[in-house]
C-alpha cells in the first residue's frame, strides 16, 4: 500500500517461516478470485546484511544522509476493507498520495495482490488478500555526530546516543536509525531493546545482547529497580530547592507526538534539583520515577521552565504561558493545529518527523498511529497480529504501543493505514531500469513516480537537531552506566 505511515522492520535473512500443510483448494465458482491463506510468520524477527544493504549513507554539512531506495510496504486486507475496491480504500485511507500516483504504480507493477501485479484498481478486496506497494523512500536526515559506544561485552552493548536518532526504524526512519547504524557501521546485530529514549533526546542508551539477558533487565525496569538520571537546560531561574512534579500526563496526539499534563492522565513523578543558573537559563538535574512519554519535558513546560530549544513544549503554539501551569486555552485539535502551522512557517516538520503528505492524509483515521519518537510500551507482537487478516485493532493506544520491547517492529505513524513490513523483497520487478539495474543500484537517481524526488527541502541545521536532554546515568542492580556532561550543561556554556 502507501507511504503515510508505515511500521518498520521485519523477518531477517535467517528467519525461516513456519511449514504449514497445504490446505486442499476449494473448487471456485465461475470467475470468483481466489485468495491463499495467511503466512505463519516466525515471531523471532530480526534485521541482518539484506536489510543493511538496501541503501547506504554519505554525510553533508553536518548532517548523516541516506540516499534513497526502493522499499515494500506489505499488509494483510484490514477487515474494515473486505468488500470495498482498491480504488475506495486508496481514496479514503491513503490520501497522502493522489489517485493518479496509484493508478501509475498499478501500471508500473508497483502495486501486488497475493504477489499477483494489480491491473485493475476497481478489484474487491477479500479476507486474506495481501497487499505489497514499493515505493521510492527518503528518509530525514540526522546529526553526523557519531554513536559512541561506552560499553560492550559478553551481554550488553552502551552506547551515547546523539540527539535526532531514533532507536530504530520508526515513522520515516529506518536506516538513520542507532539500530542499523550499529548493524551496518559496528557489526552489532541480534540487540534487544531495553529501554529507549526519545528521538531529540540523547545520551546512556542499553542493548542486551541476549534475550535472556533482556529478560532479567526488564524485570528490574518493572520493579522500578533501574535509577535514571538526566540532565536538560531550561528557561530562566529553576527554584534553589528540590521540585517535586506528580502531574498526570495525557497522550493528546501519538500522530504528532504531543502530551500535555490532564486529571485524566496517568500518574507521573519526576524529581528536579538545579545544578546551574547562568543569569538566563538553568541546568536541571532529572530523576523520573515513572517512565510516561515526554514526562520531563511535560512536567518541566508544566512547572514554567520548558526546556530551552524544546521543539514540542517551548513553542508559541501553547500560548503566551507556553503551557505552564496547564494553562493552554486551546482544544487539543486547535493546540495540534497551532503546532503543526508553526512548524510549518519555520519549514521544519521534519523535526516533528511529519511531512506535507502526512498531515494530508485520511481524516477519518485519528492520531492512533505514532511520531517518530514512538510512543513506549508494550503490546502483542504486531507482526504475528498483521498476519491474521480482518483482524482490526479498536483500541488506539494499543496500536500505538510496540516501540519499547519490540526490537525492530516499530510504531506505524497512522495505525489505521499501517503496513507491516515484512522482508524486504530482493526482486524489484518492472522498478528495474531496462538495462537491467535494480532499485539497490539505482537508488540515488530520480524516481518518475516519487513525489519526494520533485520537492526540495531545507536541511536542518546541526543546531537543530540537538535538544539540551540527556540521560547522564542508568543505574541498575548490578550495573552503572554513564555517559560524559554534555557541552551545553557546563556551568560556564553561553548560548
Amino acid at each position: 500500500m502507501a507511504e503515510p505511515g508505515p511500521g518498520e522492520g521485519g523477518p531477517g535473512p535467517g528467519d525461516k517461516e513456519e511449514a504449514a500443510p497445504a490446505p486442499k483448494k476449494r473448487r471456485l465458482a465461475a470467475g470468483e478470485r481466489y485468495v491463499p491463506p495467511p503466512r505463519k510468520l516466525s515471531a523471532g524477527v530480526s534485521f541482518g546484511a539484506v536489510h543493511f544493504a538496501e541503501t547506504s549513507y554519505y554525510f553533508e554539512g553536518g548532517l548523516r544522509k541516506v540516499r534513497p531506495y526502493y522499499f515494500d510496504f506489505r499488509t494483510y486486507c484490514k477487515g474494515r476493507w473486505v468488500g470495498r475496491s482498491l480504488l475506495h480504500v486508496f481514496s479514503t485511507e491513503f490520501r497522502a498520495q493522489p489517485l493518479d500516483y496509484y493508478r501509475a504504480a498499478a501500471r508500473a507493477g508497483r502495486l501486488r495482490l497475493n504477489e499477483e501485479p494489480v491491473r485493475d484498481l476497481e478489484i474487491v478486496l477479500k479476507n486474506n488478500d495481501f497487499l505489497r506497494n514499493t515505493v521510492h523512500r527518503h528518509e530525514p536526515p540526522v546529526t553526523a555526530q557519531p554513536i559512541q559506544i561506552l560499553v560492550e561485552d559478553d551481554e550488553v552493548v552502551v552506547v551515547d546516543k546523539p540527539s535526532s536518532l531514533p532507536v530504530h526504524p520508526c515513522g520515516r526512519f529506518r536506516h538513520n536509525t542507532v539500530i542499523f547504524i550499529l548493524g551496518k557501521e559496528h557489526d552489532l546485530k541480534e540487540l534487544h531493546t531495553i529501554h529507549r529514549l526519545d528521538r531529540m533526546t540523547s545520551g546512556v542508551l542499553m542493548f542486551a545482547k541476549t534475550a535472556e539477558v533482556s529478560k532479567r533487565i526488564d524485570e528490574q525496569v518493572r520493579e522500578r529497580q533501574l535509577e535514571k538520571e538526566y540532565v536538560c537546560r531550561v528557561v530562566g531561574e529553576f527554584p534553589e530547592h528540590e521540585v517535586v512534579c506528580e502531574e498526570p500526563i495525557l497522550v493528546v496526539s501519538y500522530k504528532v507526538g504531543v502530551c500535555r499534563v490532564d486529571p485524566k492522565g496517568k500518574f507521573c513523578k519526576t524529581i528536579f534539583q538545579r545544578l546551574s543558573y547562568n543569569g538566563k537559563t538553568s541546568v536541571v538535574k532529572c530523576l523520573p520515577r515513572t517512565g510516561r512519554t515526554h514526562q520531563i519535558r511535560v512536567h518541566l513546560q508544566y512547572l514554567g521552565h520548558p526546556i530551552v530549544n524544546d521543539p514540542i513544549y517551548n513553542m508559541e503554539a501553547w500560548g503566551p504561558d507556553r503551557g505552564k501551569g496547564g494553562k493552554i486555552d486551546k482544544t487539543d485539535e486547535e493546540l495540534l493545529k497551532a503546532l503543526v502551522e508553526e512548524h510549518r512557517s519555520k519549514q521544519s516538520l521534519d523535526i516533528l518527523g511529519l511531512l506535507e503528505e502526512d498531515l494530508n492524509s485520511s481524516a477519518e483515521n485519528k492520531d492512533s498511529g505514532n511520531s517518530g519518537d514512538c510512543t513506549k510500551s508494550a503490546q502483542a507482537d504486531p507482526i504475528n497480529e498483521n498476519s491474521c487478516p480482518a483482524k482490526d485493532t479498536k483500541d488506539p493506544e494499543r496500536d500505538a504501543k510496540d516501540c519499547e520491547r519490540n526490537d525492530i517492529v516499530a510504531c506505524p505513524l497512522n495505525s489505521d493505514a499501517s503496513l507491516e513490513t515484512l522482508e524486504k523483497n530482493k526482486e524489484l520487478g518492472s522498478c528495474e531500469n531496462q538495462d537491467g539495474q535494480t532499485g539497490e543500484k539505482r537508488s540515488d537517481e530520480k524516481d518518475p513516480l516519487c513525489v519526494e524526488c520533485k520537492i526540495t527541502r531545507r536541511d536542518p541545521s546541526p543546531k537543530e537537531l540537538v535538544m539540551y536532554l540527556h540521560a547522564l546515568r542508568y543505574k541498575g542492580a548490578e550495573f552503572e552506566y554513564c555517559s560524559k556532561m554534555p557541552e551545553w550543561a557546563m556551568e560556564d556554556w553561553e548560548e
